[in-house]
């Protein structure tokens, strides 16, 4: 039975009591054989009932899908230029007010880019029917085609890395809920057929914040490649906008069928709506919350490393950290003493001190992205108004050599994987728990190649 077939016996099974959606989201990555399909299509069918009532721009007449993108992306042209023209009279950034806004934006989003694509996984087990070759190319440009220079959840690892931010750093519930759609869509696509259609079209589009984030990462000292490559893959004219659109014609059904298709796809596409966005991880952002709740969540561990010699306020500073709720509290009695000397340089203050560089006391004790934030809660308003960290936004910092200058490394690699494969052998190593790892990366290129030359086996 194809997946066509299967678009109107889409259950209404009875759902069960959900479990948490990290819980899910983690089962989908780890152990995707062991999850229950009952529970995965009760989760999407939630989630689906949640989208119902949002306000849907697609336009009615499926031949305007192509224009209705090219005005989308002349649309966020035209914002992002008027973004830069600000910038250039002097306005501030409109997204980061620091480099640990920033860094706290990448953690935040990971669980959604740490699965890049798999919404389309399920895809590639039709590679023998042309009318989804759009959507298996844009699965395997997701994963680098094999590449891992280009493997979009390598891209990201690598970058929460390049930053000593953690990766598996366990965030708030609806964090995990656009990453926990993707997975579910890419498990069952033969079932959800046009709502992975709709969802796909959706998420291709370009949206102004791709191109903003990319603009003040870069301006911040955090290197943007991952954004940027999503701005030049994901253009309307050849790239997964484009594709998307065509997919949508390539697989309508011509019966009876298609009002219940366009309805469903419609849904699909409503999707990408829910859970907490970009936008909504950047404004939730207060640095003195995360600095007072990243120190309350080290002191259960802290409690008992300290010597009693030193007291603040006539308390040791075990005693602090074994009360819990007083971080703040700590820190006012940490600036009373004048080891925290707020709007100056942290290397002024004797805290920063016993935590900064290699001889440190502490040393190794705050993480990257820890140490920005408490950098720059100490500097405040000196690091804002200090004009020799004034970097001109508009130079570039990061720039990349031309990839024959700099081939890819390619991990060591099975024998037999890197030879013609039965489809369903590649399949399974080209899933979203396994395609970042050295045997599907090579799985991914020898998929593409067979599927470029039409040799896929079964």
């Amino acid at each position: 039975m194809t997946s066509l077939q299967l678009l109107s016996e889409r259950s209404a099974t009875a759902q069960a009591p959900q479990a948490s959606v990290h819980s899910l989201y983690t089962s989908l990555l780890r152990t995707p054989a062991e999850v229950s399909q009952d529970a995965v299509r009760g989760f999407l069918n939630q989630q689906l009932d949640q989208a119902k009532g949002l306000p849907c721009n697609l336009p009615d007449d499926l031949d305007a899908l192509p224009d209705w993108v090219s005005e989308n992306s002349r649309s966020v042209a035209e914002r992002y230029g008027q973004y830069l023209d600000d910038r250039r009279a002097g306005k501030g950034r409109s997204f980061f007010t620091n480099k640990a806004h920033a860094l706290y934006f990448l953690q935040h989003v990971a669980p959604s880019k740490l699965v890049d694509g798999a919404w389309l996984y399920g895809t590639v087990k039709h590679a023998d029917d042309w009318r989804y070759h759009g959507l298996i190319r844009t699965y395997l440009e997701e994963l680098g085609d094999g590449d891992p220079a280009m493997n979009h959840v390598l891209l990201y690892r690598n970058l929460l890395i390049e930053n000593d931010c953690a990766a598996d750093a366990t965030l708030a519930d609806e964090l995990y809920l656009q990453g926990t759609i993707q997975l579910a869509l890419g498990q069952l696509s033969d079932e959800f057929l046009p709502e992975v259609i709709g969802y796909n079209l959706g998420y291709e589009q370009l949206p102004l914040h791709l191109l903003i984030t990319s603009f003040e990462l870069s301006e911040l000292g955090i290197d943007p490649y991952y954004f940027t490559l999503h701005v030049t893959i994901d253009n309307a004219s050849t790239g997964h906008a484009h594709k998307a659109v065509q997919a949508v014609l390539d697989l309508l059904p011509t019966d009876e069928s298609r009002s219940t298709f366009l309805e469903r796809l419609r849904a699909g596409y409503l999707l990408n709506d829910l859970g907490k966005g970009s936008g909504d991880v950047i404004e939730a952002f207060d640095l003195e919350q995360e600095v007072v709740a990243m120190l309350e969540a080290k002191s259960t561990f802290g409690q008992h490393m300290h010597s009693d010699y030193c007291r603040l306020e006539g308390r040791t500073v075990n005693e602090w950290l074994a009360t819990p709720g007083q971080s703040r509290e700590f820190l006012t009695a940490l600036e009373n003493r004048g080891w925290i000397k707020r709007n100056q340089d942290p290397q002024d203050s004797r805290f920063w001190q016993l935590i900064d560089g290699p001889g440190s006391v502490m040393f190794g004790v705050f993480n990257g992205y820890e140490m920005q934030l408490l950098r720059d809660w100490i500097a405040g308003e000196w690091q804002a108004g200090d004009p020799a960290r004034k970097a001109n936004p508009f130079r570039t910092r990061f720039r990349r050599k031309a990839m024959a200058a700099t081939p890819a490394v390619v991990p060591d690699i099975k024998p037999e994987v890197a030879t013609v494969q039965p489809m369903e052998k590649l399949i399974a190593l080209i899933a979203p728990d396994s395609h970042p790892t050295p045997d599907g990366l090579a799985a991914t290129r020898t998929f593409a190649q067979q599927l470029s030359h039409g040799s896929l086996t079964r």
